[in-house]
């Protein structure tokens, strides 16, 4: 069956289910459960993940209108229902999370001694610090623009914090607009710590925003004329970066040029002051060339995501997850160096509960390695500050081939990799951006070890595969497996994969690696019809796949094939899933569930029973037709048997048998949470810290 001969009513919406997943973010800082500072967290990765959602898909939404696009999709719903739909929920979510905000969290923290002090609430001495603050550290850099036919309305960049200050009187220069805009300049901290010996009380945390700040003195940037309020705002912009990669001779020099118009994209949302008055918010609404449905009044802070420093700022261990001492598996443990270790058999690495670590001493080793002559990696997110890129870096000065795959494209990420690019590339390594058309997002990093005494070649390959990026920080948040291995066939095919991105040539046929765009969505879809076709000779079949997103169309269809044959299928799907499980006739045999904790759930991995024989895949690439066609992606088996069960074990079944952090969908897309307490041993999260790592006591 195509997904073509499927009615729409079988495919649910991309966008409507983004915005649910942050719903079930938002659960996270609502339980009673989930430590107080990190409630606060959850609350501010709503607010950054609705800043990327704006950004990009309500854009797209924008952009599909004006160009006339009546539908798109598998769900072929019309654009403009889905925008409004969109709003609908956007709004919804926001107003639960500021009264989240304004009636739970912050009293909580108050009565904690952790404060966000409004200017009613200042002691003479935090007045005094506050004012004193003020003249010396924000008026100096502060611009505040008149609106006049000698003033137009400035173009504020994007997310920037903007205050409208509303007067009245004249200027001495006779103009009375009656309106000023004075934006924030970025070098400001948002969110400022008082002094302890101002605090209310000893051992407190008292905070003020500059925002508060900002209100309580915005007088003294108009003398002579009388401020009636002001009222904080925020544009959001279209920030979708356009190159055309088949057009530009160098595509760095292109994306350096494109990334400071990210600031200046189209306006797609208006956060603003729940107080401003309608005719302020009138103006600014046209001003922005944006309709109701696309202002947000918010009652508190327009940016949430500022308080994300606080529970880093915030000694209270108290109040956040229990630290843990991330696990090495005993055979890295005893042997002599990472090298030694893979030689003796596949490692396989579950990050965060097991170290990160592995990884870089594997990179750090392979640099200062003599015999190594060659180092390869791909790199889509690594970060501004990188132990593993440094590695390279050095590797390169001591005179190794490094070559390095580097994504530029990687979304909000274009500006660190352009800088690396140049770091590398002085340092004498071969950086090269991938292929045209195709983001580069498998994780691949090869080392080349010049071995005499190894029977097969007297150069030997190692290489790491993993389903997540090379970042040491967010290996501590994310859920990811990592694969060591020195397998021939495997690490040809690895290999053969960098020959295809940094040279020219045909795709050749691989061992074991499924690639795309070439064979990724071909053989998953040739697993799932395998497995339809056991379930119809009445043979047991059954799948089970983990990822972030199932939204490609075939594959979909495939599985609504295989569940009207009888094939179990379970799917852990943390993000968006357009399929709809449980339809009478359709999907009775497919189970939806989508995991939330305190880490985020990254690993993609595949299980097809395969009458039997097991076939295990972990992967960098969801179910998504960008993945499979608009990247370079691969997914890896797990060949040695004992690192299967393992994978079954710690990255399937423990999420199957979750109960606290699982919310199941139902045949209307809506998810139902599982039992609220977030402590006990179904907790899956919580089990394997349990399990692997060295210490462990999770929330």
């Amino acid at each position: 069956m195509s997904s073509a001969d499927l009615a729409p009513e079988l495919f649910l919406n991309r966008e409507t289910g983004q915005l649910a997943f942050n719903r079930r973010v938002l659960a996270q800082a609502e339980h009673a459960d989930t430590p107080l500072l990190e409630r606060l967290r959850f609350l501010c990765i709503v607010s950054s993940n609705l800043d990327e959602f704006f950004e990009i898909r309500v854009a797209g939404l924008h952009a599909e209108i004006e160009a006339g696009t009546a539908a798109f999709g598998p769900d072929r719903l019309p654009v403009k229902e889905v925008y409004l739909q969109v709003a609908r929920q956007a709004h919804a979510l926001v107003e639960a999370q500021y009264r989240l905000f304004n009636e739970d969290i912050t009293p909580a923290l108050a009565r904690a001694g952790i404060r966000f002090l409004q200017p009613g609430d200042f002691t003479p001495a935090q007045a005094a610090w506050i004012k004193s603050y003020f003249l010396r550290e924000v008026m100096p850099v502060l611009t505040p623009i008149g609106l006049d036919p000698s003033h137009p309305f400035p173009r504020v960049l994007n997310k920037s914090l903007n205050f409208a200050v509303e007067l009245e009187g004249r200027d001495a220069f006779g103009r009375n607009s009656g309106l000023a805009i004075v934006p924030a300049p970025r070098v400001l901290p948002r969110v400022i710590q008082l002094p302890a010996d101002i605090a209310q009380q000893a051992g407190d945390h008292d905070f003020v925003l500059l925002s508060s700040v900002m209100h309580a003195h915005v007088s003294e940037l108009f003398a002579g004329m009388k401020v009636v309020d002001s009222y904080q705002f925020r544009v959001t912009r279209n920030s979708d970066l356009f190159v055309d990669e088949e057009e530009v001779k160098d595509l760095r020099a292109a994306l350096r040029g494109e990334l400071p118009h990210r600031q200046f994209g189209d306006e797609v949302r208006l956060e603003i002051s729940a107080n401003c008055p309608q005719q302020i918010c009138d103006f600014l609404m046209g001003q922005c060339k944006l309709d109701p449905e696309d202002v947000y009044r918010v009652d508190g802070p327009v940016n949430l995501v500022r308080l994300m420093s606080v529970p880093d700022r915030v000694h209270r261990p108290d109040l956040k997850y229990p630290v843990f001492e991330a696990g090495l598996p005993d055979n890295i443990n005893q042997a002599g160096g990472m090298l030694q270790a893979i030689q003796a058999g596949d490692l396989l690495l579950y990050h965060p509960f097991q170290s990160f670590q592995p990884v870089i001493s594997f990179l750090e080793e392979a640099a200062r390695d003599p015999q190594v002559v060659a180092i390869k990696q791909t790199v889509y997110r690594t970060g501004s500050d990188s132990v593993l890129m440094e590695s390279l870096i050095n590797a390169a000065r001591s005179g190794k081939e490094v070559t390095v795959v580097l994504e530029l494209l990687a979304r909000f990420d274009e500006e660190a990799n352009i800088n690396w690019a140049q770091r590398l590339e002085d340092a004498g390594a071969h950086v090269v951006y991938g292929v045209v058309g195709h983001k580069t997002h498998a994780k691949l990093l090869m080392v080349v070890r010049r071995e005499p005494e190894h029977a097969e070649s007297p150069l030997r390959r190692y290489v790491h595969l993993g389903t997540g990026n090379y970042h040491p920080r967010t290996a501590k948040l994310y859920t990811d497996f990592g694969l060591f291995t020195c397998n021939e066939k495997i690490t040809a095919d690895v290999n053969e994969v960098f020959m295809q991105l940094t040279g020219l040539g045909r795709a050749t046929k691989l061992h074991h690696l499924w690639q795309a765009p070439f064979t990724l969505h071909r053989n998953v879809l040739r697993a799932i019809h395998a497995e339809t076709a056991h379930a119809q000779a009445g043979r047991a079949a059954a799948i089970t796949a983990k990822m972030n997103a199932l939204l490609d169309p075939e594959v979909i269809a495939a599985l609504y094939e295989a569940s009207k044959a009888g094939v179990k299928i379970d799917l852990v799907v943390r993000g968006v899933c357009a399929l709809r499980p449980g339809v009478p006739g359709v999907s009775e045999t497919i189970t939806v569930r989508s995991i939330v904790g305190r880490f985020l759930e990254h690993s993609r991995i595949f299980r097809f029973w395969n009458d039997g024989k097991d076939e295990v895949f972990l992967s960098s690439a969801d179910w998504m037709g960008r993945n499979f066609f608009g990247r370079v992606e691969v997914a890896f088996p797990v060949l040695d048997a004992k690192l299967k069960q393992r994978v079954i074990d710690e990255g399937l079944t423990p999420y199957l048998e979750c109960e606290p952090q699982s919310w199941r969908m139902d045949q209307s897309g809506a998810y139902h949470p599982g039992a609220a307490s977030t402590n006990d041993g179904t907790n899956a999260q919580y089990r394997l810290l349990s399990i692997l790592a060295t210490t462990a006591a999770a929330g």
